[in-house]
C-alpha cells in the first residue's frame, strides 16, 4: 500500500484557520498553534455573548417601558400585571418600541392596563 501524504489537507485546514484569525494582533494572526487557540476562544466568547445580548436587550426594553409607564403614574410591575389582566399580549420589544415612537398608542395601552387593575 502506498503511504498517505497529508500535506494538502493540512494546508487547507491551516489556511481556513488563519482566515478566521485575520485581523488579530501579533502571533495570533499568523502562527497556527496560537491562532487555533485564539479562534477557539473567540468562538466561546461569541457563543456566550449571543445569550448575553438577549439579556441586555430585554433589560433595555424593561427600562424603556418603566420610564414611559412611570410618567403615567404606574410602576413597571403594576403595568405588566395590568396588561396580563387586560389580556394584552404584546411582548416587551413591541411595547418598548411603542413607548419610544408612538406615545399616544402606548398611553392607550397604559389606560387599558390601569382599568384592568383592581382598585
Amino acid at each position: 500500500m502506498p503511504r498517505i501524504k497529508r500535506g494538502v489537507t493540512t494546508r487547507q485546514k491551516h489556511k481556513r484557520l488563519l482566515e478566521q484569525a485575520k485581523g488579530y494582533r501579533g502571533r495570533r494572526k499568523n502562527t497556527i498553534r496560537v491562532a487555533r487557540q485564539a479562534v477557539e476562544k473567540a468562538g466561546q466568547y461569541a457563543y456566550r455573548d449571543r445569550k448575553v445580548k438577549k439579556r441586555n436587550f430585554r433589560a433595555l426594553w424593561i427600562q424603556r417601558i418603566n420610564a414611559a409607564v412611570r410618567a403615567e403614574g404606574l410602576t413597571y410591575s403594576q403595568f405588566m400585571h395590568g396588561t396580563k389582566l387586560a389580556g394584552i399580549e404584546l411582548d416587551r420589544k413591541v411595547m418598548a418600541d411603542l413607548a419610544m415612537n408612538e406615545s399616544a398608542a402606548f398611553s392607550a395601552i397604559i389606560k387599558q392596563a390601569k382599568d384592568a387593575l383592581p382598585a
